[in-house]
C-alpha cells in the first residue's frame, strides 16, 4: 500500500474545516455565475486563485457572504457537498465551523433558517455516506464583540443538539480574544463547548494564553506560537489540550523560504515540546487539499512517521467535541484499523 492510498484510507476525524472554504471550486463558480452575482468566469478564477505564497482566503468567504450566496439551501449544499467529499476520504466525523454574523448581515439569511439548513445536511450525508457532523458557530473578530453577545444569543434562542460549541475566526491581526470575552462568558454559561483560532497569523503568543485562560477554551485551533512561550506550552502540554494545526496554513507557506518551510514550520516542532496536535483542512477546495493529501504531508512535508500519525489520530479523537462515553469505542475501532492498514504497509508488494 502506498502512502497517499493509506491516507485515504485512515479512519480520521476533522475538527477544523470552515463551512464557507469548504464550497467545491465548480460549486463556487457555479453560484457566482447566477445572475445579479456580478462574477465572469475568469473573475471567479481570479478569485479562487492560489499561488505559491497564498495571500489567504478570508477574501473569497467575504465574497460568499456578501455577493454570492441567496438562501438556506447553498448552505445546505455546500454542507453536504463537502460531507460527501469527506467521507470518501475516510472521514468518518467532521466539525464545522460556520459564521453566522456575515450569513445573517449581507446574506440575509437568518441565524435559525441557516442552521437548520446544515443541519439538514448532515442528516442527509449521515444516511448516504455514514458520516456524522456537529456545527460550531463561530464569531466574526472583525465584527464588533456587540455582535458577538448577539450571536450566541441566537445560538442560544435556537438550541439545536448539533449545535455543540462556539468558536471564533477571520482575521486575528486586529481581533484579539480578549475582545470577545463576553460572548464566550455567555455561550460557557448556556453549555456550549468552547474552542478558538489563535496564533494562527504568527500573532503574539498572549492570543493562545488569552484564549486558554480567559475565553476558558478547550482546544486550539492552530495555536502555532505558543512555541514562543515554553512555559505556555509545557502547561498546554500538561493539560494535554489538543491543537488542531493545518499544514497548508497560507501564512506560513507565504512567509517562510519555500526551501525551509517544512523544517521551520511550527508543527514540525509542536510534537517535540510535548503538545497534542491533530491535522485538518481548514478549507480544502480553496486550499488545493482534501484529507489524503492533509496527513500525507504531514509525512512527506514534515518528516513524522506513521506510528506518529497513529497518535495525531487518537488526538483528534480526545479532542471532538462528541460525547466522553462514545470515544473508548471509537479509539478502539480506528486503532484496529489503523493497524489493519499499517500491517498492509509494512507487507511487500
Amino acid at each position: 500500500m502506498e502512502l497517499a492510498a493509506f491516507c485515504r484510507a485512515l479512519p480520521k476525524v476533522e475538527l477544523h474545516v470552515h463551512l464557507l472554504g469548504a464550497i467545491r471550486l465548480d460549486t463556487l463558480a457555479e453560484m457566482a455565475a447566477r445572475q445579479g452575482a456580478g462574477y465572469t468566469a475568469d473573475e471567479v478564477a481570479e478569485l479562487a486563485r492560489r499561488d505559491a505564497k497564498p495571500k489567504g482566503v478570508l477574501h473569497i468567504l467575504r465574497a460568499l457572504e456578501q455577493r454570492i450566496l441567496r438562501g438556506p439551501e447553498d448552505l445546505h449544499r455546500i454542507t453536504y457537498e463537502y460531507l460527501a467529499d469527506a467521507a470518501g476520504q475516510g472521514v468518518r466525523h467532521a466539525e464545522i465551523f460556520w459564521n453566522p454574523t456575515g450569513t445573517a448581515r449581507d446574506s440575509g439569511i437568518r441565524y435559525a433558517a441557516g442552521a437548520d439548513a446544515i443541519l439538514a445536511g448532515f442528516d442527509d450525508a449521515k444516511h448516504d455516506h455514514g458520516v456524522s457532523a456537529l456545527l460550531i458557530p463561530s464569531i466574526d473578530r472583525e465584527a464588533t464583540p456587540e455582535e458577538a453577545v448577539e450571536m450566541v444569543g441566537w445560538m442560544t434562542a435556537h438550541r439545536r443538539e448539533r449545535i455543540i460549541g462556539l468558536g471564533i475566526d477571520y482575521r486575528e491581526n486586529d481581533g484579539p480574544p480578549e475582545a470577545f470575552w463576553k460572548a464566550y462568558r455567555d455561550a460557557k454559561r448556556a453549555g456550549f463547548r468552547l474552542t478558538a483560532h489563535a496564533g494562527e497569523f504568527g500573532c503574539h503568543w498572549r492570543n493562545v494564553e488569552t484564549a486558554i485562560d480567559l475565553l476558558g477554551v478547550e482546544r486550539v485551533d492552530h495555536g502555532y506560537t505558543v512555541l514562543d512561550n515554553p512555559e505556555l506550552a509545557r502547561r498546554c502540554a500538561d493539560r494535554g489540550i489538543v491543537f488542531t494545526v493545518v499544514p497548508t496554513n497560507s501564512y506560513y507557506l507565504r512567509t517562510l523560504a519555500p526551501d525551509r518551510w517544512a523544517a521551520d514550520h511550527p508543527i514540525r516542532h509542536m510534537p517535540a515540546a510535548g503538545l497534542r496536535i491533530h491535522p485538518n483542512t481548514d478549507d480544502p477546495p480553496l486550499h488545493r487539499v482534501d484529507p489524503q493529501r492533509c496527513w500525507s504531508m504531514m509525512v512527506q512535508d514534515f518528516g513524522f512517521t506513521l506510528d506518529d500519525l497513529r497518535g495525531f489520530m487518537l488526538n483528534g479523537i480526545d479532542g471532538a467535541f462528541i460525547a466522553d462515553a462514545d470515544k473508548p469505542g471509537l479509539r478502539a475501532t480506528f486503532t484496529a484499523e489503523f493497524d489493519r492498514l499499517r500491517a498492509a504497509m509494512d507487507t511487500p508488494a
